[in-house]
């Protein structure tokens, strides 16, 4: 028998009012929503500020790991949307920053807009368990 795909769930999801789950673990894997410079109370962090929209994705990208029982060592596959790619040098200081080689695979698209107009960067990941 296998085991049913489960979502993950977070205490002060910034997420819950979008109708959105932070990730659902199936089998092995957990595919986690795309992650972007929002707080837990739902306020953006670091408007125009690529950096800190960085920073503020990656540890909510950590939080919803751990909540599935996975961390940054065990993403196999990352999605960035970008909506400037003359941000791109920075997400390979992130990449330096956030993994270690082997690093997962990625694809990292510029985007015309994210979902709130604020938001410079949106980050998916795919993880083992």
């Amino acid at each position: 028998m296998t085991d049913s795909p489960k979502p993950v769930t977070l205490e002060n999801d910034p997420l819950a009012p979008y109708m959105i789950a932070p990730a659902w673990q199936a089998g092995g894997l957990l595919f986690l929503s795309g992650q972007a410079s929002i707080g837990a109370d739902g306020s953006i962090v670091g408007a125009g500020d690529i950096d800190a929209q960085i920073a503020q994705t990656f540890a909510n990208i950590e939080r919803v790991l751990a909540a599935g029982g996975s961390d940054l060592s065990k993403v196999v596959k990352v999605t960035i949307y970008l909506t400037d790619m003359g941000n791109f040098p920075k997400i390979l200081e992130a990449r330096k920053r956030w993994f270690t080689p082997p690093y997962p695979a990625d694809t990292t698209v510029e985007v015309k807009g994210l979902a709130l107009p604020e938001l410079m960067v949106e980050i998916d990941v795919i993880a083992s368990v």
